[in-house]
């Protein structure tokens, strides 16, 4: 077993294994490598692999959260061990470069991930599980219709709306959204860094719902080949109980539809009601759960 700090090369590899422990998980390779080779600089983020025999067994990432106003937030994103190689101390390993490197950047509240299985690894190891996460699925054969928007309500393609507008209308609907930690300081550079430069957003597909000359509700979606993963979607405050986030979303999953998408994944926090309704509502069906947990580093 050996482990080591990863390299964009490994992109392939890690994709491959995130299919195989997260088939529900949709980040193509090219966006993987992209994520390695040039991490936003205000993350300080690092990940490590574990190979065994020169094939990849294992994947974390460890970096500073830097969308909360909350002091020493690090996260731990996503413990992956190929099944067959579980009980060998790789996720062991792994974990512990992980909070090594999250000490060394100052953090000291940790936030992970846990799969229902995992949780007595994360209890072993000093995390507390909080709240659960669920993912979705919808077929889209065939996809929702077109939605017909109401008087004064335009769709639009992110590829015609400036990017500033997209990321107020995000910060303004995230500072609210149910988790463990606020996503309350999300600035303009590391949200274009990781959303509108990401290799894997489909602007055609992604869609914003305007009232007048504001973005009122919107839905990102981001794909590799024929599937999809529905990054975000959120209504501005002022915009809530008009149907204008199923508006947008159901528009975005027809779009995607239309340019080759069959699947669709999403997840929520479990307290999220608006937004599990809405998704119950569209057709999309659980397909699997995981925990946010929480540990404190001395």
């Amino acid at each position: 077993m050996r482990i080591r700090t990863a390299r964009p090369d490994d992109a392939p590899a890690v994709v491959a294994l995130r299919a195989l422990v997260h088939p529900y998980l949709v980040r193509g390779v090219e966006s993987t490598r992209r994520m390695i080779a040039q991490p936003p600089p205000s993350e300080q983020w690092t990940a490590y692999v574990v190979e065994m025999d020169d094939t990849v067994v294992g994947w974390v990432s460890a970096y500073r959260n830097d969308r909360t106003s909350e002091p020493d937030v690090g996260e731990l994103c996503t413990l992956h061990v190929h099944p067959e190689h579980r009980g060998r101390g790789v996720g062991t390993a792994l974990l512990t470069a992980a909070l090594e490197r999250l000490r060394s950047i100052g953090r000291r509240r940790i936030r992970t991930w846990a799969l229902p299985e995992s949780l007595p690894f994360a209890r072993r190891h000093g995390f507390t599980p909080s709240r659960e996460l669920r993912y979705s699925a919808l077929d889209l054969r065939p996809a929702p219709p077109m939605p017909e928007p109401p008087p004064g309500v335009r769709l639009l393609p992110l590829t015609d709306i400036d990017p500033r507008r997209v990321w107020l209308a995000d910060v303004a609907s995230a500072a609210d959204e149910p988790g463990d930690v606020p996503v309350d300081a999300l600035s303009y550079e590391s949200w274009y860094s990781e959303t509108w430069e990401n290799l894997g957003l489909d602007r055609a597909a992604s869609t914003a719902a305007e009232v007048g000359d504001e973005i009122a509700a919107f839905s990102i979606v981001k794909r590799d080949g024929d599937r999809m993963w529905s990054d975000y979607t959120g209504t501005v405050p002022a915009y809530r109980g008009r149907g204008l986030a199923r508006l947008a979303k159901t528009a975005a999953l027809h779009r995607a539809a239309a340019g080759g998408v069959r699947v669709a994944y999403t997840s929520n926090d479990e307290a999220n009601a608006p937004m599990l309704a809405i998704n119950v509502k569209l057709g999309y069906r659980p397909v699997g759960s995981s925990w946010s947990c929480l540990r404190d580093l001395s």
